[in-house]
């Protein structure tokens, strides 16, 4: 879900977005806070024929202001340099009248177009004779521009004529044509980035007195530099303009922090730029630092950074907070992201959708799906509306939990509000009715998706070639996987693991090994999810052996058996009743250095309770919790369900208390065990109160569920309890069994209703009689 986090950036109108959440390039407004500092008089001195003076002024800073907020050495003062004065090549007498000639034509046939004009000059012009005119009409910017572009046309200006023209475009307030002058020298240099840096930088310094003595002009060529990615030739020229008393912007380093940032090789690099560059850094600069920060894994220096903004004249935003939030969220640091929405609340600012998107990403992630919907119900309370993004990311959670019809209902909610599903949302829906067992659903959502202009890739395919694989339907997946061919799309090592792996469900071991063949001709090396298909196949044939074998020959091949191969052996081993050799395998499992998993203890508690060792399952659920592995509900509905077949309602409701104690959601399965457990030791009460909190929760009763709570009520002669429940049942295409069908027989031929006896009798025979035989 990660793959919806911004990064913050909050000037500029806020800096482009890509989808994917990363910044995109863009040039800031250079006309606010610009910095341009010198230590010299002369350094104050502006041309008459450059732009006016008070557009120069309004940059310049006091020397105590530099010395004092830019923390710059004082012997900086000393070293500052002046501009060099700009002596052009003087024209000859013949040079002279030609530059007349042009300057005269383009100022009185301005409205003519120049490539008629100034036909006849063709032949003798040269790159001396654009700056000589451009020198007679500066202060006329758009005839400057028309005479460029005319000139640049026939032959490739000199940098020194592109630099005048870049220096009289930002005198003129025309940045963006500035930016584009630099950019195109930058992109057709054919020199290296050293060479044609080192080359502008001295014509730029070269041409500043005289044509503009405007800043604006190095923090232009500083931006372009750095969106070319060309970090550590930026950071160069900062120390070398500062030898001119010149400081960039703090909008042109955030987007220089920016950049680096967004980069995971320079992003160190953005650290240390941010400690070691001396200017006011301002809220924007903290919050891209904290980012990086977070980015690297350094979260509790992120928040430190955070907490001593505010003794750094820097304020900070919901944004600065959200980062850290995040940053804790990815740690799995719940308790320390809460703490921090609390601290941002107390100084009056209000989370926003990225930080409640953090919360409710955790929480799923650690299988709290409901919670992190009352953070959704919180959101939409505070008026601010979630995205695609929390829907998704929710969506996700609850089908990762098992809880597909709550999942639905979102989704609903969703397109409900006009929340348009985007393609990770699809490619969710699509695996979350797969990982449910659902097929038809799947299937229309992967058309859907075509159908909105979503063109599926590999990624797409091989999820649905994976539901049709889970749900046996093996002629859809190869048929599925042909289509994904035809399309252009190669099947990867994981489309060929989810064939082989429906193959092995289905007991077709030759056919698996067939497509082995196959992947080892189009050279996709077996990874240790294939060997895993094959050794899951193996151990549902009943091979063990063969399981075993394959496990060695994982390692002959470099492939080292994971938790899974080693769960999968013991899962066998706990159905064959050969506890002592899943035993073994634990150890040596441990001893490898793998750690179980909660499916690793589920499949052994199986195993415990298939032989009636239900105190060594308890043994077990203790030691899971010693070790900090967080049972899931399976875990506990394993133990729940033989003790509810002992009648011990007494240890189950104990074990129950403590499923809910440890925050583990009962599921659907749960419910149906208590439920039926409670009501076979006659605790009917016990199984209603369930039953009510079963369907609030959005879950639909299981058949025996139904049976066993109508029979409870029809013994307790509570007659319409039963007939509401045996109307619900049938409303939900459930079928009871042949007692529940007499005992309605029954009661509606004493009342009299022949008619609907019949209809109950003729059912009866249908659903129940006929299939049993």
């Amino acid at each position: 879900m990660n793959r919806y986090c911004v990064m913050p950036y909050r000037t500029w109108g806020r800096a482009h977005m890509s989808a994917r959440g990363n910044i995109l390039p863009m040039v800031p407004p250079l006309h606010t806070k610009w910095c341009a500092v010198s230590s010299r008089l002369r350094c104050l001195q502006v041309s008459s024929n450059s732009a006016s003076t008070c557009n120069f002024l309004p940059f310049l800073f006091s020397i105590r202001w530099l010395s004092q907020s830019q923390r710059v050495p004082s012997s900086f003062l000393l070293q500052t340099r002046p501009f060099p004065d700009y002596s052009p090549k003087k024209p000859t007498i013949r040079d002279a009248e030609l530059v007349h000639n042009i300057t005269a034509t383009i100022k009185l046939r301005r409205s003519e177009p120049l490539r008629r004009t100034l036909n006849p000059y063709e032949s003798s012009f040269r790159h001396d004779h654009l700056i000589w005119v451009l020198m007679n009409i500066k202060n006329d910017y758009n005839l400057v521009l028309a005479f460029f572009d005319w000139a640049r046309i026939r032959r490739d200006p000199s940098l020194e004529a592109r630099c005048i023209v870049i220096h009289i475009a930002v005198a003129s307030n025309d940045l963006r044509m500035a930016h584009e002058l630099v950019r195109d020298h930058f992109l057709n240099s054919n020199l290296g980035v050293s060479v044609t840096m080192a080359q502008f930088t001295d014509r730029l310094i070269y041409t500043y007195k005289y044509w503009g003595s405007n800043p604006i002009a190095f923090d232009i060529f500083f931006q372009v530099l750095v969106e070319f990615g060309s970090f550590s030739e930026a950071r160069k020229l900062l120390d070398r303009w500062l030898s001119y008393g010149l400081v960039v912007t703090v909008d042109s380093c955030n987007f220089f922090l920016s950049r680096m940032a967004n980069n995971s090789e320079e992003v160190g690099m953005a650290i240390k730029f941010f400690r070691e560059y001396g200017i006011s850094w301002n809220t924007t600069s903290y919050n891209i630092v904290i980012y990086a920060l977070c980015k690297l894994g350094k979260i509790k220096e992120a928040h430190r950074l955070l907490m001593q903004m505010d003794y750094r004249s820097s304020t900070p935003d919901a944004v600065s907070y959200s980062t850290v939030i995040d940053g804790y969220c990815q740690l799995g640091e719940l308790k320390k992201a809460l703490k921090l929405i609390d601290d941002m609340q107390i100084k009056g600012l209000k989370p926003n959708s990225y930080t409640y998107n953090s919360i409710i990403s955790l929480l799923c992630k650690i299988g709290k799906p409901f919670e992190a919907e009352k953070v959704l119900r919180e959101m939409m309370s505070q008026k601010i509306l979630p995205d695609k993004v929390v829907y998704t990311t929710l969506i996700h959670g609850f089908y990762k939990s098992g809880h597909v019809q709550t999942a639905n209902k979102l989704f609903d909610e969703m397109l409900s509000k006009k929340i348009s599903p985007d393609y990770i949302t699809y490619t969710t829906l699509i695996q979350g009715f797969g990982q449910s067992g659902k097929v038809i659903e799947p299937q229309n959502l992967f058309h859907e998706m075509i159908s909105r202009g979503f063109e599926p890739d590999g990624v797409a395919y091989t999820m649905l070639i994976d539901v049709y694989c889970k749900a046996g339907e093996m002629m859809k997946a190869f048929s599925l996987h042909n289509e994904m061919v035809q399309m252009g799309l190669t099947p990867n090592v994981v489309t060929y693991g989810a064939l082989i792996d429906g193959l092995c469900k289905r007991g077709e071991l030759d056919t698996a090994n067939e497509l082995l063949d196959e992947m080892h001709k189009k050279g996709l090396q077996l990874n240790v999810c294939t060997y895993n298909s094959i050794i899951n196949g193996s151990c549902k044939a009943g091979n063990i052996a063969q399981a075993i074998g394959l496990m060695a020959e994982m390692e002959v091949g470099g492939i080292n058996p994971d938790t899974i191969t080693y769960t999968t052996i013991i899962d066998a081993y706990c159905k064959l009743g050969d506890i002592g050799k899943a035993h073994k395998l634990l150890q040596e499992m441990l001893a490898r250095g793998l750690q179980p998993t909660v499916v690793t203890f589920n499949v052994l508690m199986n195993g415990f309770c298939m032989l009636g060792m239900l105190e060594d399952g308890d043994v077990l659920l203790g030691w899971m919790l010693e070790k900090g592995i967080v049972p899931n509900a399976i875990t506990y509905n394993t133990l729940m369900k033989q003790y509810c077949i002992r009648n011990n309602m007494n240890a189950t409701t104990e074990i129950y208390k403590g499923m809910r104690n440890q925050g583990v959601i009962p599921d659907g399965n749960t419910f149906n065990i208590l439920i039926k457990g409670h009501c076979k030791a006659r605790n009917l009460k016990e199984a209603w109160f369930l039953y009510k909190e079963m369907v609030e929760k959005g879950y639909v009763p299981s058949v025996t569920s139904y049976n066993a709570l109508i029979k409870g009520f029809y013994k307790k002669k509570k007659i319409l309890e039963a007939r509401e429940l045996f109307e619900e049942m049938r409303g939900h295409g459930l079928v009871g069994d042949r007692e529940i069908y007499n005992i309605f027989v029954d009661i509606f031929y004493e009342e009299g209703n022949v008619e609907i006896t019949l209809d109950l009798c003729d059912e009866a025979i249908e659903k129940c009689l006929l299939v049993e035989r």
